[in-house]
């Protein structure tokens, strides 16, 4: 699937994406919903996500946790209030400290919570993309807090490409799980 180019895009691969993932979540044996993940042994996952996030409650955090980067960071723009999308002391390079810390803060965040957060939050950041036109989200540095990218650019990555990213991670999972 193409990047989303306009507003309905956006909103329609957010959509089927979150669907994709739910319908697979619903899919899952309880023995896939409460293995623990374990890519130890495959030496293509060396991305840290693959050792941090060891089930789906970390996985659902996650998105979470980038839903309200979106979140808070538009909303405090819109206010006047200038804001990054990552917080201090983070940036593009030390991002993955920041994901860790997220995974630290929910580790007694139960399952059937995690499901509600990230249920109510992807509606929240879908509710955050409709109050912006087409040239809003898709026009480079139409707004200066966005820099040298467009809005709509954040939001595909906090939303349809991430909810990809859990659905390969689940997918990965089961699969591992199905060859031992």
């Amino acid at each position: 699937m193409a990047r989303a180019k306009t507003k309905e895009e956006l909103i329609s691969q957010a959509e089927q994406n979150f669907s994709k993932l739910w319908n697979y979540i619903d899919s899952m044996t309880e023995l896939a919903l409460n293995t623990e993940f374990n890519f130890s042994g495959d030496p293509n996952k060396k991305e840290q996500h693959w050792e941090r996030d060891r089930n789906l409650r970390d996985v659902l955090i996650h998105l979470y946790e980038w839903h309200q980067l979106l979140i808070k960071w538009i909303d405090s723009n819109k206010l006047g209030q200038k804001a990054d999308f990552l917080p201090e002391p983070y940036n593009w390079k030390t991002y993955g400290e920041m994901n860790v810390e997220f995974w630290k803060k929910h580790q007694t965040t139960e399952l059937s919570d995690a499901r509600k957060l990230v249920t109510t939050s992807h509606q929240a950041a879908l509710e955050r993309v409709l109050s912006f036109s087409d040239q809003a989200l898709f026009t480079k540095q139409f707004f200066n807090w966005t820099g040298s990218t467009t809005l709509g650019s954040y939001c595909v990555s906090a939303m349809p490409s991430h909810y990809d990213w859990a659905l390969k991670k689940l997918r990965a999972h089961v699969k591992q799980l199905s060859q031992q």
